[in-house]
């Protein structure tokens, strides 16, 4: 198949496939969601995007030899039928994550219900331990008074039909920072050995005496890990960052002008956010006005190559590796 052909192109270890496929009615937001989080592209530009014709294949590297093969599937009628009858088993076969896409605005919410259902026994059948990521969309269109109750209900529905599926449910809008919250969510889920890079960044986040460290994916800017030592009020902040910079990221390269490093410094706190390896951006907050900013990016510059060696290790070199076939 297409992805069969790739292989690791890195210190000579194999990818580690995860395939993932984009599902949902036709006109339900996938496309657009795709082409913000990966192609930079920003909400307003997607309205020239046009229908996806059968299923669209990219593939995304992350951090070391982690590759995501994103199978973006039209959501026409023909074609969602085409899915569960003649092209059932290769579609659905070695799914490791399932998003699929419910526009709140739908007229046919019934329909779209029992193709989800279709997905969902399709999935069971073909694939193995697969997660699940609803997204229930265009939810800016839904007064705010009434959006945590639609969504509820809709999560209900969602909920009778998935079973013992390992299963998250997220509101969203291209036109806010949830979108970056459920990706991230999504991507953080496909990491193995998650948990070792979370600490060695605690480790980094102790010793610069730092209250909070973030570690970003370079391209798309979504949160892949943190280490906090000190309580935050807004427990969105990661997922506005990554909207916040991923926006002044587009700015720049349309004034040819490359986004390397920023930092910003008031009475209460210093943040300073750097490329990291080459695969990751680094954010660094410390309120203590003994720990200088030099100092902390002298840190980020030591701290640079061990990262670099520990994330080839702990994700590019796991024992086994996926292929989406």
């Amino acid at each position: 198949s297409y992805f069969e052909s790739q292989r690791g192109q890195r210190t000579g270890m194999q990818n580690q496939w995860k395939k993932v496929l984009l599902m949902g009615k036709s006109n339900a937001g996938k496309t657009s969601m795709r082409s913000i989080i990966f192609a930079n592209y920003i909400a307003r530009e997607t309205t020239r995007l046009g229908y996806t014709q059968d299923v669209e294949h990219s593939h995304v590297r992350f951090l070391g030899n982690l590759v995501l093969n994103l199978w973006d599937c039209g959501g026409q009628e023909a074609y969602m039928e085409s899915y569960f009858e003649s092209q059932r088993d290769h579609i659905f076969r070695n799914v490791a994550v399932l998003i699929y896409v419910f526009d709140i605005e739908s007229q046919q919410m019934a329909k779209d219900m029992q193709y989800f259902t279709l997905c969902i026994d399709a999935l069971k059948t073909n694939s193995e331990n697969p997660k699940v990521f609803c997204l229930v969309h265009k939810m800016d269109l839904v007064p705010e008074e009434t959006r945590d109750q639609v969504f509820e209900k809709q999560e209900a529905l969602i909920r009778g039909v998935v079973g013992s599926l390992d299963t998250t449910c997220f509101q969203t809008s291209i036109w806010d920072e949830t979108l970056y919250r459920a990706w991230s969510q999504i991507v953080y889920s496909l990491i193995p050995n998650v948990a070792a890079l979370e600490n060695h960044l605690a480790s980094f986040c102790q010793g610069c005496g730092a209250d909070e460290v973030v570690l970003f994916e370079r391209a798309t800017f979504l949160v892949i890990s943190h280490s906090t030592q000190k309580a935050f009020r807004d427990v969105h902040r990661f997922e506005k960052i990554s909207n916040i910079i991923k926006q002044f990221k587009l700015s720049c390269s349309k004034s040819q002008a490359q986004f390397n490093r920023m930092q910003i410094k008031n009475s209460k706190f210093t943040a300073i956010i750097d490329a990291f390896t080459p695969t990751t951006c680094i954010m660094v907050i410390c309120s203590d006005p003994a720990a200088l900013p030099a100092m902390t990016l002298v840190n980020i510059n030591n701290a640079r190559s061990y990262f670099e060696k520990h994330i080839s290790m702990d994700i590019g070199g796991e024992a086994s590796s996926g292929k989406a076939v």
